[in-house]
């Protein structure tokens, strides 16, 4: 949100124990704190310190109820009080815990704090939250849930509150901080394609999109700033492409516009199917101009759909076919093995439930989705060679997409051995987002990669990204009639059944370490649609992410 300064990292300073006494030390002045629970007095009782030969025997072990219950009232207690230092030495980080409860009440200007806890469930305390944010003469009431982790320290057994910035607030991540003022970015009134207003309440997903439209067009569209509490975000969620995020708002300020590209019909029926799957998101694009229509996520607290890292699993086959095409290592009618294994870089690839294909086409082996088909071409290759049809062809993994809000344009490092032919069918390290994979489509239907933007340059100015060639005639429209087969024919058809039209579709299906189902993939195109979802731990692309994209196709083109 425009200019602001970021919090420094927090150092994790703690403090020494000295004779059952916990030493904090304070602008580099030492006093001595009394710990809130043991030991507390020993200066002052006559008891004597342990000797070095007697130390004390360290408590270990899990935590009982009356150490979690208690240490999380000490902490509450003295945070309510507004006893900072005494709240701040309850946690295993009194440094950063002082600092941003210091600043919860200086910088955030939050008062008459209430703070009431819950049940416990084992080391973790619920705690609800009411309090007032004053600035000036405005006033509002605040209120929240959060929860805090009591967990023991291994120096000493001590049990003490797990700081980390969530503690204060749920929405913030550690180095984040607290502040109530002037918004450095004026707020803004985002409109669809038609003209009508975008909001959170009619559109579950678009929340980190309408914070990142107030975060780059605020102080463009000519809005005026009000007062509000916010999250500023420090490094580390910076890093992670993380908006700072308005809490509470005081008094409103006055909104710039913003036009986007959305199209009001396509976004509420993209809403209306991640609802149906959990962990699944969607994203469309019209493949003649790249205007992102509509994008969806199923948990709207992060926009996977266009941020998202994730292995795009058979999807990819897309590119990896143009590549093998282009250098006359496949064609589209020509046979083409698709054996049970095949080994390279010491790892052994196999096909799904290991099946093979006798004498088929490249054709067959693609709609059937033949993970060997791909592999066995890898000897054939280059390390760098899927990276640069990637980048030059689809536009994709040189971090350079400006689509109006943040976004990953997708990742295809330069690999080698078993990692460079995994990356072929999707997997090792290549990483995408259903809004890069409906980029592919887009640019398999309308023969010219076109960056997506859900915001016009003609805006702002910024200068779209492009890819320096494109497709042979032939390689086109082999890709073409490859996606069409494998729509009417292949793994896809079941999904794409009476979509019908000029159309194309590839699945995939993505394994994932620690996951019992692999993350189903689903690209397509229909008309002047292109669209791609993904489904984590749903299972294969056709029958999970394969629905949901082609409702949204059925709809136009």
């Amino acid at each position: 949100m425009g200019n602001r300064r970021r919090v420094a990292e927090r150092r994790k300073t703690r403090p020494a124990v000295i004779g059952g006494m916990i030493a904090v030390v304070v602008g580099g002045a030492g006093f001595g704190a009394y710990a809130l629970y043991g030991g507390g007095a020993a200066a002052d009782d006559g008891t004597r310190a342990a000797s070095a030969d007697h130390k004390p025997k360290v408590k270990t072990g899990p935590l009982s109820a009356t150490e979690v219950t208690t240490t999380a009232r000490a902490f509450l207690t003295a945070w309510q009080s507004g006893k900072v230092t005494e709240a701040a030495a309850a946690t295993d980080d009194a440094a950063a815990a002082g600092s941003l409860l210091t600043g919860y009440t200086k910088d955030a200007r939050v008062k008459d704090v209430t703070l009431t806890p819950g049940t416990p469930t084992g080391d973790k305390v619920p705690f609800s939250v009411k309090a007032t944010v004053a600035y000036k003469n405005t006033e509002k009431p605040l209120a929240y849930d959060s929860a805090l982790t009591v967990v023991r320290r291994t120096s000493d057994g001590k049990p003490l509150v797990d700081w980390h910035a969530a503690v204060v607030h749920p929405d913030l991540k550690d180095g984040d901080r607290l502040v109530t003022g002037e918004a450095g970015t004026p707020p803004v009134k985002a409109l669809d394609r038609d003209g009508g207003e975008l909001t959170k309440q009619k559109y579950a997903s678009l929340g980190p999109v309408l914070d990142g439209l107030r975060e780059k067009y605020g102080k463009k569209a000519g809005g005026k700033a009000g007062i509000e509490l916010r999250v500023v975000r420090g490094k580390s969620a910076k890093s992670d492409d993380l908006s700072d995020k308005t809490l509470l708002e005081l008094s409103k300020g006055t909104p710039g516009t913003v036009k986007t590209t959305l199209d009001p019909a396509l976004q509420a029926a993209a809403e209306q199917q991640v609802a149906k799957k959990a962990r699944s998101s969607v994203a469309v694009v019209r493949p003649s101009t790249g205007e992102i229509l509509a994008a969806a996520n199923a948990s709207p607290g992060f926009n996977t759909a266009f941020q998202g890292s994730l292995a795009p699993g058979s999807t990819m086959k897309v590119i990896t076919s143009s590549l093998l095409i282009d250098k006359g290592l496949a064609s589209a009618d020509k046979k083409h093995p698709c054996p049970k294994y095949f080994t390279y870089g010491h790892w052994k690839f196999q096909n799904d439930d290991k099946f093979e294909i006798k004498d088929g086409t490249f054709k067959a082996a693609f709609a059937r989705s033949c993970n060997t088909a791909f592999i066995s071409q890898a000897p054939k290759l280059k390390d760098d060679d899927l990276t640069k049809q990637a980048q030059q062809v689809f536009g994709l993994g040189m971090n350079n997409w400006a689509i109006g809000v943040p976004s990953f344009d997708g990742a295809v490092p330069v690999q080698s051995q078993a990692q460079m032919a995994a990356s072929l069918i999707g997997q090792g390290g290549v990483r995408m987002n259903p809004l890069n994979m409906a980029s592919v489509s887009a640019t398999i239907k309308s023969g010219t990669f076109r960056q997506p933007y859900l915001v016009s340059p003609d805006v702002d100015g910024r200068k779209l990204a492009t890819a320096s060639r494109t497709m042979s005639g032939g390689t086109l429209s082999q890709l073409r009639e490859l996606m069409s087969y494998t729509a009417d024919y292949g793994t896809a058809a079941e999904a794409m059944a009476g979509v019908g039209g000029d159309a194309g579709a590839k699945t995939g299906s993505a394994e994932v370490d620690g996951q019992k189902k692999p993350n189903g993939w689903f690209t397509a195109y229909r008309g002047d649609l292109a669209a791609a979802g993904v489904v984590q731990q749903g299972g294969h692309g056709g029958s999970t992410a394969g629905p949901i994209v082609a409702a949204l196709l059925k709809m136009g083109g």
